[in-house]
């Protein structure tokens, strides 16, 4: 499913217009990113919980030359499912 196809359910289930569920999608999409970009965590219970993980510096390896290179560290978005995804998923 697309972001369109996902507009397109929000506004069916919503009952609303394609553009109001678009904005909807698009405020909620905006509001997870800014928490996210400050570092919170956003927890939506029974569906799970977007978070930032932090991801240390490490050595790696070029796979053409075998030559090892140093990744920097780096922050990391992240899902966890929460248990009524989970069950509703299997």
């Amino acid at each position: 499913m697309n972001k369109g196809e996902f507009v397109d359910a929000v506004a069916a289930k919503g009952d609303m217009s394609k553009a109001d569920a678009a904005n909807a999608v698009d405020a909620v999409l905006d509001a997870v990113t800014d928490a996210m970009k400050d570092g919170d965590a956003v927890t939506l219970v029974g569906f799970g919980t977007f978070l930032v993980r932090k991801r240390e510096a490490r050595t790696g390896r070029n796979p053409r030359t075998g030559e090892p290179l140093e990744i920097a560290a780096s922050n990391v978005p992240s899902f966890k499912a929460g248990k009524a995804l989970k069950d509703a998923v299997n």
